[in-house]
């Protein structure tokens, strides 16, 4: 998961460029306005809410933007805009399994722009459920810092709350957990001392494929165009990039 995980750190330093420019706020306020019409206003007793919370603050989103999208998803502010959440699944270049979480007000435009960006970049966009069977969903914890416990003491408060296993990558560690136990074993980690970088819910390749050369750089135009589409709120994908290629990107 090396590769992988560089990936994702590249994702989270584009983010936060983005939210620089405000151009993430309005993802984060889609997801915010679908937990609350899901589950209410209530984030301790809307666990997607309070990840949705957690992901905005994260990035440093203005309080009152996040106040607007909760009255918004409450029925308390207009949003003129009613967001269908949407699974689509394809292959990208290097025949790697790609998987996007979608919120949109408009599937068939959705459908059509995401399925061009796929063909530009040497993808095809699937049917449901040609590649979700390569995924697993799992809560995903990433601890790092200076004041970490051993990696045994670590590992032991987190399997004691309910995780299913740890992996170092770097200088940080990965805890994955069921999805219904993520709370529970971020929320022992915390009340341990242990410094939480982050908290979320993922969809884990079970096996991972390579990918070199001229299909890796492809491939990475291809994941950053679907970065780039307002109604993509998270891409999964099966793949392995090289290390030089993720860090000099």
């Amino acid at each position: 998961m090396a590769g992988h995980s560089k990936w994702a750190n590249r994702k989270h330093r584009k983010a936060r460029q983005d939210a620089k420019k405000g151009k993430i706020f309005s993802k984060l306020s889609r997801e915010i306005i679908t937990a609350v019409r899901q589950g209410g206003g209530d984030p301790d007793a809307n666990p997607r809410l309070r990840l949705a919370l957690e992901r905005a603050r994260q990035y440093s989103m203005p309080a009152e933007n996040i106040e607007r999208a909760i009255k918004r998803g409450l029925g308390e502010l207009e949003t003129g805009e009613e967001y269908e959440e949407l699974i689509y699944e394809g292959y990208g270049p290097g025949g790697v399994a790609l998987m996007l979480e979608i919120l949109t007000d408009n599937r068939n435009r959705s459908a059509g722009e995401i399925r061009h960006i796929f063909a530009k970049h040497g993808g095809n966009l699937g049917e449901s459920g040609c590649v979700a069977w390569m995924f697993d969903r799992k809560g995903v914890i990433t601890v790092a810092g200076d004041s970490l416990p051993s990696e045994d003491d670590l590992l032991l408060i987190a399997v004691e709350a309910g995780a299913e296993d740890m992996k170092r990558e770097d200088d940080a560690y990965i805890i994955y957990t069921n999805p219904d136990d993520l709370h529970d074993v971020r929320e022992a980690l915390e009340k341990a001392g242990v410094p939480v970088q982050n908290a979320e819910l993922r969809m884990i390749p079970k096996t991972e494929v390579r990918v070199e050369g001229k299909e890796a750089e492809q491939l990475l135009r291809l994941l950053d165009a679907l970065e780039e589409h307002d109604d993509v709120q998270e891409i999964y994908g099966n793949f392995e990039l090289p290390d030089e290629l993720l860090v000099e990107s």
